[in-house]
């Protein structure tokens, strides 16, 4: 029974999906992170379907683009664009470490936000133009549990830049060794999930995930002392833009030597 509790605690959290409410205690949250992959696996299953649809219905790739970048905002509420916003705005500020946390935890979108924003839903809208071929979809969608994956394993592992706040609630109760052992295996999973089902853009897009991760390693712990909240929906937002831009290049790269 913890376990059903701790999937709908993650769902209720990250995502919009309805489940049934449960009681918000440490107890109920012991395994959550455990469940936050699924939140991805439902969002690229819709992916699929729109994919499937919009093939069937003869959209164009405009269109498709258009609805698969809000397919994940539409299944998380916009919970980890919210940290991409506060992020963004906390490191244009040019602040100490103290003052980028103050930042963080101000709900108002600053300039810095707006125009990050902006850039990443340009950029998603057209790397998903450049996603033409069933497979090279099913890795993207394979992707939002990646960038879910890869940041619970950052939420259990990596120092936290303060005591308190909303990932702090899932990280104190959670019974770690547990869930890196059964993120370690849902990791292996997926990549090999990956690698098989397009060898090429899945290897692209494992090298990115990759860097992303050496990448926010560095910034969070040289920027502001650890990882927030904010900063976990930060590094899920550019891991799976760069899971999609490896696999446009693979499609790319695949079209031109045809």
């Amino acid at each position: 029974m913890s376990i059903l509790k701790s999937l709908c605690s993650a769902f209720l959290m990250y995502s919009r999906i309805p489940v049934p409410r449960v009681e918000w205690s440490e107890e109920n949250r012991r395994f959550s992170l455990i469940f936050f992959p699924f939140i991805g696996a439902v969002t690229g299953g819709l992916l699929v379907l729109w994919k499937m649809a919009a093939d069937y219905l003869g959209v164009n790739s405009l269109l498709f683009s258009a609805v698969a970048c809000v397919i994940p905002i539409i299944v998380s509420g916009g919970i980890h664009l919210d940290g991409f916003c506060d992020v963004i705005d906390a490191q244009g500020s040019c602040a100490p470490k103290e003052k980028k946390l103050e930042i963080m935890s101000d709900p108002h979108i600053g300039s810095f936000a707006a125009i990050g924003l902006g850039v990443y839903f340009i950029l998603q809208f057209g790397l998903f133009s450049c996603v033409n071929s069933f497979r090279a979809i099913y890795v993207v969608a394979i992707g939002y549990s990646l960038s879910r994956t890869l940041s619970a394993l950052c939420a259990v592992t990596f120092k936290s830049a303060k005591d308190g706040g909303s990932l702090q609630s899932f990280v104190k109760p959670a019974d770690k060794l547990t869930s890196i052992i059964a993120l370690s295996v849902f990791l292996a999973a997926i990549s090999a999930g990956m690698i098989l089902i397009d060898f090429i853009a899945g290897a692209v897009a494992l090298v990115l995930a990759a860097a992303i991760l050496v990448f926010f390693r560095v910034f969070s712990y040289k920027k502001f002392g650890g990882i927030t909240g904010d900063l976990a929906g930060f590094f899920l937002q550019i891991c799976e833009i760069a899971v999609l831009f490896g696999t446009a290049a693979a499609e790319i790269f695949r079209e031109m030597t045809l």
